[in-house]
């Protein structure tokens, strides 16, 4: 059974021609992949867009992965090219990321809250203004954020997945959340 298997174990048996496991790889790992591409391209299309392309081209280059990673730094080093390649596409088509008000791009920063409408409306406000302060930030720092933040990985995974020395993450998400932190403190919203 494949479940039982691990994603090196996985991708072995993809290359020797078993489509059954690179679905596998798909299955655990597509959640994870689409809400970085979300996290780093605030567009729910885009985000999609982006993930489709980074498992289709994990699934071309299965020959090339060499195991040096993981697997799961390698398709997370895939989908950061990917959002990188999407965000310079759109740039050049003059489209904004900072003015996005598609509210569904907030359901990656927080959970339905329920019951009060008014709760709700500030939350929403809040969300708003923290998705647009992210969103603000230079992509080197926005996608350590959101990598680390958001995604909850450890400094070695980014590390591993975007090819950079660990002390240079780290201190990414340093100067990242300091200017985070920074324009938050600049907007008339209460953040807590």
């Amino acid at each position: 059974m494949t479940t039982d298997l691990t994603d090196e174990q996985l991708v072995e048996m993809a290359i020797a021609e078993n489509p059954q496991a690179f679905g596998e790889i798909v299955k655990r790992w597509e959640r994870k992949i689409f809400a970085l591409c979300f996290g780093m391209l605030s567009r729910e299309e885009e985000a999609k867009d982006a993930a489709q392309e980074t498992f289709i081209a994990a699934f071309r280059n299965l020959k090339n992965f060499r195991g040096d990673a993981k697997v799961s730094s390698w398709l997370h080093r895939i989908a950061v090219n990917q959002c990188l390649t999407t965000m310079r596409r759109l740039k050049t088509r003059s489209e904004s990321f900072l003015d996005d008000e598609d509210e569904s791009a907030d359901k990656i920063f927080v959970a339905p809250s329920g019951k009060m409408p008014s709760r709700t409306a500030e939350q929403n406000e809040r969300v708003a203004i923290v998705r647009q302060a992210v969103n603000a930030l230079p992509t080197d720092l926005r996608q350590i954020i959101v990598m680390k933040e958001f995604e909850e990985m450890t400094f070695q995974e980014i590390s591993d997945a975007l090819d950079v020395p660990l002390s240079t993450v780290k201190s990414r998400l340093y100067t990242g959340l300091k200017q985070l932190r920074m324009k938050l403190e600049r907007t008339p919203v209460e953040i807590v």
